[in-house]
């Protein structure tokens, strides 16, 4: 690969990972936002009859909201596996790049 084609693709495996990053951070601040709801219903439940209908609907919006919680973590660990991969490929299309300009300036010394 030529060096300005290492240099492109570095570039965009560059964007990826930015891209990647991203996308678990808007996981997390979802996951963050998902947790503070479940504070305040464990809150409000903690408050009510254990057998009262609130009491078993809020237990039933818990389960549904921890359900949704666990696919967003599947989520957040799928990124991260990706982004490093991502990264793995960086390291390498660097090390070509190091190669290609050592290579550039043995030649011209």
């Amino acid at each position: 690969m030529g060096f300005a084609a290492s240099q492109a693709r570095y570039l965009i495996l560059t964007a990826r990972k930015s891209d990647l990053e991203l996308q678990g951070q808007f996981i997390n601040q979802a996951r963050m936002s998902i947790a503070n709801v479940m504070g305040a219903l464990f809150t409000i439940s903690a408050n009510l009859e254990p057998e009262s209908p609130t009491a078993i609907a809020i237990q039933a919006r818990i389960a549904a909201i921890q359900s949704l919680d666990k696919t967003l973590e599947m989520n957040l660990r799928r990124l991260d596996s990706q982004r490093q991969a991502v990264q793995t490929e960086v390291e390498a299309v660097q090390k070509v790049i190091q190669k290609n300009i050592e290579g550039s300036f043995k030649t011209f010394a």
